[in-house]
């Protein structure tokens, strides 16, 4: 793994796990699906019109466009969506932490489908779940939303499966179009439960204008563009090693920001979780892609 890929790949986990509190300051002022549909659309069009001025066209294989719709509708509806709507009552640093569990869910999948893991991959599985019981054993102690933990745990084996489609779409060129093309498709599935079950309240403020134009801009649009880069170059097991950075940025920005409370809980089950990522990747370094 060369410099340009390790500044490429904490590029990218700086950039993802920002999201998660910008998110939850947008779900405060405005309709969540409808408010990522809009995202998603604005994201999707600037991604498009960009690689069409780079020379880039709609011109793809076959599996690219299966990949493109999977990438679409498992991260940007299923897992966005639902992560979106349940930080309306689950903090922002928590939703961080689930989601960095995604790692352990490719390899679990991987288990099942018979991918059998090394022993330092299962430690790594192990402590992932240590991890995980230890920060929901305190926070389940205290005040907390279990169907936004629900709507959480679905999103993020959503994005487990999405990542397992990302090589598919981003194999043969056209990354900025086919980043803008994914967009578009969550938009447009999340367009009709926006349509059918949410009504257009939004309180305005600065923060909602700052925080919906830094989520399309940034994670929304460059993070994607920067992760499918990162595939390309290292592949998606290396790739995804930067993901046991998540948990750590996840939880310091949301504290940082909006002043989420932290708990020597939060850092100890989050050190365990990012250890067993780190772990599970590492064990697969040999793996061909």
């Amino acid at each position: 793994m060369d410099l340009r890929a390790i500044l490429m790949g904490l590029s990218f986990a700086l950039m993802w796990s920002s999201a998660f509190t910008s998110a939850r300051i947008i779900v405060q002022y405005a309709p969540p699906m409808a408010s990522l549909s809009l995202r998603f659309l604005v994201s999707g069009l600037l991604g498009i019109a960009i690689a069409y001025a780079m020379g880039q066209r709609a011109k793809l294989t076959r599996d690219q466009w299966k990949a493109t719709l999977i990438f679409g509708v498992c991260q940007n509806a299923l897992y966005l969506g639902l992560f979106f709507v349940a930080m309306q009552t689950i903090e922002a640093s928590l939703a961080a932490i689930i989601a960095a569990t995604m790692p352990l869910i490719v390899a679990l999948f991987g288990w099942v489908m018979g991918d059998r893991p090394k022993p330092l991959g299962m430690l790594g599985l192990v402590a992932g779940i240590i991890g995980v019981t230890v920060i929901m054993g305190a926070r389940l102690s205290g005040t907390i939303d279990v169907m936004g933990l629900v709507l959480c745990a679905i999103g993020v084996t959503a994005l487990a499966i999405a990542t397992l489609s990302v090589r598919g779409a981003s194999s043969g060129g056209n990354v900025l179009m086919i980043v803008g093309l994914q967009m578009l498709v969550g938009s447009a599935v999340l367009s009709v439960p926006a349509t059918l079950l949410e009504s257009w309240d939004i309180i305005w403020s600065w923060q909602l204008i700052v925080a919906f134009f830094y989520t399309t801009l940034v994670p929304g649009l460059l993070a994607t563009l920067v992760w499918f880069l990162l595939v390309q170059r290292i592949g998606a097991i290396k790739a995804a090693t930067f993901h046991f950075l998540n948990p750590f940025f996840g939880v310091t920005i949301a504290w940082a920001l909006i002043g989420e409370e932290l708990t020597h809980w939060d850092v100890i089950g989050v050190a365990i979780i990012a250890a067993g990522i780190l772990a599970v990747q590492l064990s697969k370094q040999g793996a061909k892609l």
